[in-house]
């Protein structure tokens, strides 16, 4: 059906009003632009034009184009300028029924991806072998002392390490990148090295330290029954090549042990258990518990079951952590003094003497909030309200748990959305540890940026060590505030080359709502994008499969989805390297299907093969 001019007429227009904005928003950011890298600089400007066009809505126009088969301007992001020119050409060519006359403008579709494969190229190294998007992996800390668990996770695709300087310290991590470099060089792999600066985030305080128990448990069948006993190591220290749990004992009381002897003592639940000896060593026993056992430092163990021989005394047993266990309709004192967390007291009626307390690792917090804002507590798997406020505590109602209670450990993150926080930039340890990223790493993961002033003051830092031309920089955004400045973040971290945008998804899908994370997941993307920026994909991706060895449903989907991203990032987890290998193969899988935010349209075909 032929158009009417009228419509035609319309959205041209619209399409010319798009354009007059871009031109007049460059202008309004023209000492932004003006500061930017050079090799930002077309990027910079393109990053201007596409979110001058996402300042209307344009759905209408979009559908309009649509039923024409003209393009929709849904994958203008890297080149924004360029296709509503092309557009604007293309319209005005069916008005006046002539030839279609385009006038170059801005970066074109080559070009832009050429700039997003580059800058992605700069920051995060050279892609693997029939993926286009990077795997990062957080390192845990046994990856200082392990260097085959480290050239394992390069030699199944691990792209990027990243180091969290909130754990560990400059030694560990010196011994991280050692392994990451040596095994970079006898693979003749690259694997950049990305450091995470802890950043300004509330936390919780320390918790006082639980009983020195450990549970030695045997593997059970699915009737509960025991299938085999547990191998346990007896000796002063943990075996060096043997993956056994470890029961100290000092090596002088073992020396009369010989294999067939049994231990007798009394658990820590003063539950009856035996030690069966299988084997001596110079350096200690291999033992067998054929029952769940829990042992406590300082309990005895006896040769004979009438506990007259001489005991063997349990050594040093790391403290449990003992988390407070919270439920709804509890109240949670939160203070400022640092001294340690407890759980609730009981009296043996069940009556409440005296509440769970844990400190707050932000003084600042206490003159920040007030009754009646919301907080979260561990990735929101804990949500209360705050009741009442003083300078030094504040009283919080727990509102909502898993069934059962919820435990909240020490260290774990909360969150505070819709209290007004001024709490931001580098700590002192954050700028402490940039001295170390700066000698040793290639790229700095720069935590909870809220503002322009964050990066500014990250570079002046940067200057200050004459970094700014060794690190590139993520920029992990993770609030409500650093979402919603993001234009400016971006241009303002642009002084430098390269930069990437880390998706936090975990804290930004509490601070902007769950409703909300898809949208705003696809927004950030979407700015990256047009920024020629590259952009990573965090927070529990396969986390199921890193930590339990199986993966969800929804996680295979997640990791899927990932694939628009310029980089995935894992977690650590005992199952890391079969969550490198799965994510490795889904990758590469969806590599033909997806490039950027474009679907692909590859020959179809059945689950085992060619149609």
């Amino acid at each position: 059906m032929p158009w009417k001019k009228e419509n035609i007429k319309d959205m041209l227009r619209q399409v010319e009003v798009i354009i007059a904005k871009a031109m007049e928003v460059e202008k309004q950011y023209k000492e932004q632009l003006e500061r930017v890298h050079p090799d930002f600089l077309q990027s910079a400007r393109n990053l201007v034009y596409y979110r001058a066009m996402r300042s209307d809505d344009i759905r209408d126009l979009q559908k309009r184009l649509g039923w024409m088969g003209i393009s929709r301007l849904a994958k203008a992001e890297s080149h924004t300028l360029s296709s509503l020119y092309i557009t604007r050409s293309v319209l005005t060519a069916f008005l006046k029924e002539e030839p279609i006359h385009i006038q170059p403008a801005g970066l074109s579709i080559k070009e832009g991806n050429r700039l997003a494969r580059a800058n992605a190229k700069a920051l995060l190294g050279f892609r693997a072998k029939g993926r286009r998007t990077r795997i990062m992996v957080t390192l845990p800390s046994e990856a200082a002392d392990d260097y085959k668990m480290v050239r394992q996770m390069v030699a199944e695709g691990m792209n990027c390490a990243r180091i969290n300087c909130a754990h560990d310290g400059p030694e560990q991590w010196k011994k991280m990148i050692d392994h990451v470099r040596k095994a970079s060089r006898k693979l003749k792999r690259t694997c950049r090295v990305a450091m995470d600066l802890g950043g300004p985030k509330i936390r919780t305080g320390e918790l006082k330290p639980g009983p020195k128990v450990r549970k030695y448990r045997p593997q059970k069948d699915v009737r509960g029954r025991i299938a085999q006993p547990i191998e346990v190591w007896v000796g002063p220290a943990p075996h060096l090549s043997l993956e056994l749990a470890h029961v100290p004992v000092s090596s002088a009381a073992l020396k009369t042990l010989k294999p067939g002897d049994r231990l007798y003592f009394r658990d820590a639940r003063r539950k009856k258990r035996e030690l069966l000896i299988t084997e001596v060593l110079e350096d200690g026993c291999i033992g067998e518990l054929y029952r769940t056992t829990y042992l406590e430092t300082g309990m005895f163990l006896y040769t004979d079951k009438d506990k007259r021989s001489r005991p063997l005394m349990i050594g040093e047993l790391p403290a449990v952590e003992a988390p407070l266990l919270l439920k709804r309709g509890d109240m949670l004192l939160i203070h400022r003094s640092p001294e340690p967390g407890e759980p609730a007291e009981y009296d043996e009626r069940g009556m409440i003497l005296k509440e769970a307390h844990v400190s707050c690792t932000s003084e600042e917090v206490f003159e920040q909030v007030a009754p009646g804002d919301p907080i979260l507590f561990d990735d929101g798997m804990i949500r209360g309200v705050i009741q009442k406020v003083s300078p030094e505590e504040m009283w919080v109602e727990v509102m909502h748990t898993k069934e059962g209670g919820g435990k909240l450990a020490a260290d774990k993150g909360v969150n505070l959305p819709d209290s007004k926080l001024s709490i931001r930039g580098l700590t002192d340890k954050d700028i402490q540890d940039l001295r170390f990223i700066a000698a040793y790493a290639d790229v700095v993961n720069v935590s909870f940026v809220n503002s322009v002033l964050d990066v500014r003051q990250l570079i002046e830092e940067l200057e200050k060590l004459k970094a700014t031309d060794k690190l590139g920089i993520i920029l992990k955004i993770e609030t409500k505030s650093g979402f919603n400045n993001l234009l400016e973040i971006l241009l303002e971290a642009m002084r430098m080359h390269p930069v990437g945008v880390m998706i936090a998804r975990g804290d930004l899908a509490i601070e902007a709502g769950w409703e909300n994370i898809g949208r705003v997941q696809e927004e950030i993307l979407s700015l990256c994008q047009s920024a020629h920026i590259p952009d990573i994909w965090a927070t529990q991706v396969l986390e199921n499969m890193a930590k339990r060895g199986i993966p969800s449903r929804a996680e295979i989907t997640d990791a899927a989805m990932a694939q628009r991203a310029e980089c995935v990032m894992l977690n650590k987890g005992e199952y890391i390297h079969n969550a490198i290998r799965l994510l490795d193969t889904i990758l590469k899988d969806l590599e033909p299907y997806q490039e950027k935010n474009a679907p692909m349209l590859p020959a179809m075909e059945l689950a085992g093969g060619k149609w």
